[in-house]
């Protein structure tokens, strides 16, 4: 898969060139590392594609860990989705899923180290004052009143730290670096906190945690990681990755290199704000068809290789991109065209009656279940003398360029015949067409080579004694703009009013009852639909549409 990568990666590149200068004395290893507090999304399978392709191409192995050093939002429930979302995906790690929580004590021990080369310290500073002698962009920090306590009484404060003797964020203990550095990433760094809680691995072992930029470089070096593969974000992180690896004395240590991160037109991929539309009861959890979250992708019924196919084709990007999601419809579609049964679902039913059609008679017509992959083969669809077509294939006062039905005129039910209106049933009341009558004629069967006469028009239909009811629903863009806003609050006025309509009463052509439960399925003209797993049940047929089959999120395309 990785390999036959259709595009130049700049990081082969970089790592080819690296490689020719610089022995790691060992294979190519990467690592994927989210945070067990919330759910993986697009932006993350192009991470996650990124480290697995890396370590694809040059024989070496791909490791899933778990930052999980703040139990104050993690949860094994977000453990066991992300490992479902990434073997779904097809980047299965294998046995080589991780946890930063067992790398407790090395991580401890790295900190003693630190402390005992004068290198970091115990800093009584509030959380407000640690920020304020931080210093800004164009001014200098300033040291901590208790930077230049004794090594002795920093192992005895960390010590008691760690033994639980101080309420929480009490205490810090930071690096020793450089308050003036133009980078403030290394404005003496807080290393670890404290924080009482229990941990959903560790119990209540510990009462310290450390931060990310330190438990990251000794994890992927516990681990054997060559390279350290971050979004552009990180960048100036770099240096205290390499001075952490430094002042350990790590052998032959993992290198941090950096990518662009990925973000879609009218998606929001920040995870604080997909919390906020989540939390905020504005779509249905974190699996809502309308988000970009993997949940929401396979709910709605996005494919794996689509997904894949996608991140191939945009290519390795070397800074923060948005890219447009049609190309990410379009990849879906590529994929479902040649895999997918077509079936006929009327989503506005209008009653038809074949007036002229045997009564108590039914046929089973035989049509072909993909026309682009004849492999798929035919299926059986039965016709009788009342059916339902949609309600648009249908006017009174037909307008120029219309070719469907219209009084008088006729029309090709798909893989049936020809029909012709002959009356119009109106409500007496409201004057709303509720009722066809229509003749058909018995020589215009599909297949049978008549050519006496053609039609413009093809329309789909139901048989209406054989029709399976269903809940269709039609998903749209979840935001009004092609951007995501900076700043949400208050979501009202980004969100589009109709990215969901229900429809609550269409009728799908019985084969829909023959098709696999995890199969994704066309109807015609209407697009590809998937079952709403978390809602379908035996009674009650949910169907969510992917993708429609054009680029347009037209709700009638």
């Amino acid at each position: 898969m990785a390999e036959d990568n259709k595009h130049d990666h700049f990081m082969y590149k970089l790592i080819d060139e690296e490689r020719q200068t610089y022995s790691f004395g060992r294979e190519m290893c990467t690592r994927f590392p989210p945070e067990p507090n919330g759910y993986l999304h697009i932006g993350s399978a192009y991470a996650i594609h990124t480290n697995y392709s890396i370590a694809a191409k040059y024989d070496g192995t791909f490791h899933l860990r778990f930052d999980d050093t703040n139990p104050l939002k993690e949860d094994i429930k977000y453990v066991n989705v992300i490992k479902e979302d990434i073997k779904w995906l097809g980047y299965d790690p294998g046995n080589h899923i991780y946890y930063g929580s067992d790398y407790s004590n090395a991580i401890y021990d790295a900190a003693i180290k630190l402390i005992q080369k004068g290198k970091a310290y115990v800093c009584d500073l509030s959380p407000d004052e640690v920020a304020a002698y931080r210093g800004t962009l164009t001014e200098p920090g300033k040291n901590s009143p208790n930077r230049d306590r004794t090594i002795e009484e920093n192992l005895d404060l960390f010590c008691n730290m760690k033994n639980g003797g101080y309420p929480s964020s009490s205490k810090v203990l930071r690096a020793k670096i450089d308050m003036s550095s133009p980078n403030m990433n290394l404005r003496d760094p807080i290393l670890y906190r404290i924080i009482h809680a229990e941990h959903y691995r560790t119990g209540k072992e510990w009462c310290i945690y450390p931060m990310y930029d330190f438990a990251h470089p000794i994890q992927d070096a516990i681990e054997g990681i060559t390279y350290s593969m971050c979004s552009n974000e990180f960048k100036d992180h770099r240096p205290l990755y390499e001075w952490v690896l430094n002042e350990l004395d790590m052998v032959n240590p993992p290198r941090q290199r950096e990518f662009g991160r990925l973000n879609l037109t009218g998606v929001v991929t920040s995870k604080r704000f997909l919390r906020q539309l989540v939390e905020g009861g504005h779509v249905d959890g974190w699996d809502d068809p309308r988000l970009p979250t993997l949940q929401g992708m396979r709910r709605r019924g996005f494919t794996p290789s689509s997904i894949r196919d996608f991140i191939e084709q945009i290519g390795s990007i070397r800074t923060q991109s948005t890219v447009d999601i049609s190309l990410l419809d379009h990849a879906l579609r590529q994929d479902l065209k040649v895999h997918t049964t077509s079936v006929m679902a009327v989503l506005d039913p209008l009653k038809v009656v074949i007036t002229n059609y045997p009564e108590d008679h039914m046929e089973m017509l035989t049509i072909e279940k993909n026309s682009e992959n004849k492999e798929l083969g035919n299926r059986e669809v039965p016709f009788a003398r009342t059916i339902y077509i949609e309600r648009e294939d249908f006017m009174e006062v037909p307008v120029k360029g219309f070719h469907r039905l219209s009084p008088q005129a006729e029309v090709r039910l798909k893989g049936a015949y020809f029909i012709k209106c002959e009356e119009v049933i109106k409500d007496p009341v409201t004057g709303e067409v509720i009722e066809l009558h229509c003749t058909y004629d018995p020589r215009t069967k599909s297949g049978s080579g008549f050519t006496e006469r053609k039609v413009k028009g093809t329309i789909h239909w139901v048989s209406a004694d054989h029709a399976v009811k269903a809940e269709v629903r039609l998903y749209d863009k979840l935001l009004k703009d092609e951007n995501a806003p900076k700043e949400a609050g208050d979501w009202t006025d980004s969100l589009n009013a109709e990215s969901l309509i229900v429809v609550r009463e269409a009728l799908i052509e019985p084969h829909v009852k023959e098709i696999d439960a995890e199969d994704r399925m066309q109807f015609m003209r209407h697009g590809y639909f998937y079952r709403d797993h978390k809602y379908t049940t035996t009674e009650h047929l949910v169907m969510n549409r992917i993708v429609p089959l054009k680029d347009s999120w037209n709700k009638k395309s």
